[in-house]
């Protein structure tokens, strides 16, 4: 065998032992001598290399067409709802209320945040673990919206809209990505609204790698009842 065999597997060493005994002619090991001349010199067939004879072996095979071959996408990445659409939803369902009340602009306009500022609030009641794995981004968010290029109106009904998302399917942690422009409008106005919702019981700005000081990670309260459950506890 040549130098190339280390190159192939057992098995294909194996078809090209086979393939060498098909082509060779059964006097291919004896000398051959000229009758033309006493002084001819004794010559040998010439041994095909290895790898060429694997190639010749190999010469009706044709490449396959992939062009038929399905493209596989991931699935696993939650893709976040369009604010504007969810404003149109909410507005379309009616007016959300809280306590009779809608959510008030007056809390946030007195109370203007930076756009770097880290926004953090829980209700006393809850316990200290529980808001440092939101702090921590160790509880997994349901659904996350996306409030760039929103109007402060759009912004507000996205929020409520997202919240109730949540509460239909049972769910008590969403994601808010407000950005961080340099007014923080809608920043300010997300610190505001939540604080005054009645199903918040903390948010606290996302860890870096979810969004940094331009996110919110929000823990509601649990749905008493699944209403998916078909009213089984």
């Amino acid at each position: 065998m040549s130098k190339s065999d280390s190159t192939f597997s057992k098995s294909q060493l194996d078809l090209l032992k086979q393939f060498k005994k098909q082509i060779t002619p059964p006097h291919a090991s004896k000398v051959a001598v000229q009758p033309e001349s006493k002084n001819a010199q004794v010559t040998a067939p010439e041994e095909l290399d290895d790898a060429d004879l694997f190639k010749t072996a190999l010469g009706g095979v044709t490449k396959l067409d992939n062009g038929n071959i399905a493209k596989i996408e991931r699935s696993d990445l939650r893709k976040k709802p369009d604010a504007k659409t969810l404003a149109k939803r909410a507005a379309a369902e009616g007016a959300f209320e809280i306590n009779d009340a809608e959510l008030s602009d007056t809390q946030a306009i007195l109370n203007p945040v930076a756009s770097q500022a880290a926004l953090s609030y829980r209700i006393a009641t809850l316990q200290h673990k529980v808001f440092e794995d939101l702090k921590a981004g160790n509880l997994r968010w349901f659904e996350a919206v996306d409030l760039h290029g929103c109007t402060v109106e759009e912004a507000r009904s996205a929020v409520l809209q997202i919240i109730q998302m949540a509460k239909d399917e049972n769910q008590n942690v969403i994601k808010i990505v407000h950005g961080k422009g340099p007014e923080a409008i809608l920043k300010t106005y997300v610190n505001g609204w939540l604080r005054q919702h009645r199903d918040v019981l903390a948010f606290v700005s996302a860890p870096e790698k979810q969004g940094g000081t331009g996110a919110v990670l929000v823990l509601l309260k649990r749905a008493e009842r699944n209403p998916k459950s078909n009213g089984n506890p």
